[in-house]
Parts: C-alpha cells; sequence; structure tokens
C-alpha cells in the first residue's frame, strides 16, 4: 500500500511539474506586468511631425510623444522611443521588439487583424499639398489628373490616390513626399491632414506649401497599436479618459496645433 501511495504521489508531482514548464513562476502574466517589470514602454515609431519627431537636441518630441510619457508614467515606467519599419509594425509587436505602436496610425481592416487597438483618440483626413501658387490652379478633383504625386507607400494617401486613378511616386515616408514638393520633384502630394496643418503655410518648415482640398470624403479614426491580447488596452483607454479629464490632452494638443483633431472623450 505504501509503495502503490508513493507512485501515486510521484506520478502526481511529475502531472504538476509538465504543467509549469511552459511558464517560469518569475515571468510576468501579462503585458503591463512585463512592462512595470523592465522599467520601460516601449513606443515604435516613425518621424511623422507633428506626432513623432525629433528636436534639435535628437529628443522625441510631438503630441503622440508627449502623450506616450505621461502614459507611461501612469504605468511607474518611462517611455523608451525605437524607430521601426512600418510595415513591420505588426510582427515587431509580436516579437515583444516594442510594446505600441503609437504613430497617427490609421485604423485600417489590416490593422485590426494585426494587433489589438486603442479607442480612437484622433480624427484624420487626407489631403493635397503643392506650392501655395499654384493653389488656385487645382480646387476640384478634375484638375488633379495632370499631375504627378508623391505619397507614403502603402499609406491611406496612396491607398486614396489609387481609389481616385491618379499616378503617384511611392517614397518613405509623408516627410519625404512634402520634400518632395517643396523640391520641385513632383507636383503635390497626399498626407494627413494634421500634419499638413502643422508642416505647411506660414511660419513653418514647409510656409510656401499649402493643402488645397480632402481628397476623398472618409473620415479615418487615429488609434494605438497592441499585441492581441494584451491588458494595455484597458489600461491606455481609462488613463484617456483622465487625461482628457484633467487637461494633458488639450495641454498636448495646443502645443502642436493639433486641438481640432483630438478627440476628448
Amino acid at each position: 500500500m505504501k509503495r502503490k501511495l508513493t507512485a501515486l504521489a510521484l506520478a502526481a508531482l511529475t502531472v504538476l511539474s509538465l504543467a509549469g514548464c511552459g511558464k517560469k513562476a518569475s515571468e510576468p502574466d501579462t503585458d503591463l506586468a512585463a512592462i512595470q517589470k523592465k522599467g520601460y514602454l516601449t513606443v515604435g515609431v516613425t518621424e511623422f511631425a507633428p506626432m513623432d519627431y525629433l528636436d534639435a537636441d535628437g529628443n522625441w518630441i510631438g503630441f503622440d510623444a508627449d502623450m506616450a510619457r505621461a502614459f507611461a508614467k501612469t504605468l511607474g515606467v518611462e517611455a523608451r522611443f525605437q524607430v521601426i519599419d512600418w510595415d513591420s509594425k505588426d510582427e515587431d509587436l509580436r516579437d515583444g521588439e516594442i510594446d505600441v505602436v503609437w504613430n497617427g496610425m490609421t485604423l485600417t481592416t489590416g490593422v485590426r487583424q494585426q494587433m489589438d487597438v486603442s479607442m480612437s483618440y484622433c480624427h484624420n483626413a487626407q489631403v493635397v499639398v503643392l506650392p501655395a501658387d499654384q493653389a488656385p490652379l487645382y480646387q476640384t478633383e478634375d484638375s488633379l489628373k495632370g499631375l504627378d504625386f508623391a505619397a507614403e507607400d502603402n499609406s491611406s494617401g496612396a491607398k486614396t490616390l489609387g481609389e481616385f486613378g491618379l499616378v503617384y511616386t511611392p517614397v518613405e515616408d509623408q516627410a519625404h513626399a512634402l520634400e518632395q514638393v517643396a523640391s520641385g520633384t513632383v507636383s503635390a502630394c497626399v498626407i494627413d491632414q494634421f500634419m499638413a496643418a502643422a508642416m505647411t503655410g506660414p511660419g513653418t518648415q514647409y510656409p510656401n506649401l499649402t493643402a488645397v482640398m480632402e481628397l476623398g470624403t472618409e473620415v479615418e479614426d487615429i488609434v494605438v497599436g497592441f499585441r492581441k491580447g494584451s491588458d494595455l488596452v484597458d489600461t491606455f483607454n481609462q488613463f484617456w479618459d483622465g487625461a482628457c479629464a484633467d487637461g494633458t490632452v488639450e495641454a498636448a494638443a495646443q502645443t502642436y496645433n493639433m486641438s481640432s483633431f483630438v478627440l476628448k472623450h
């Protein structure tokens, strides 16, 4: 009898041991716990004013960058920014290279399939940007047909141009699209409305460029991306509601000329 009990005990211990092989007891159970353990939130970005961009000292600033720091502070950690290849953002999330994608990301079917997302925190549209002295000539969609455009590859702007049958040159990002127009390499570009508001017109980096019209009528939702199943989604949504209530969101929005685009839930 004693021998049988011992055998049963050993079998039970083996089952328990095997059950625990998949995860070490010291490993965090959630994304939030893992971030708090390592002490920082890794934010995936591209250089994209006014959301995330480098100042003269090489520090990340912008509406999204400031809000990411505020969010990280509520978690008891710091925000660290990592430049990503936009086409690989979902892989970077899955592999743990980054914790969030926080870079003025438009909510699309593809994004929903690749990651979990926050509530929409901003609205956006695609606008046509060209030299200000040419603006009177291009006030209708039909007038755009003779122009050559630049657009960020695989972006909402590129998709919109394709839908209208307009020819464009794909470039690395929206900043490069603006550069192409400013240099005269192309006639125009299509970029995010809030970027155009921050980057073109008097007193901006491109004072001689202007947005002439929205292209299409679709209003875009801007979201933060997280790993599938991440507990950070609810944590972010709670943070955003609180940051709207205490004025943190509006203060950042005013700093970066985003007040007309930001959703204050």
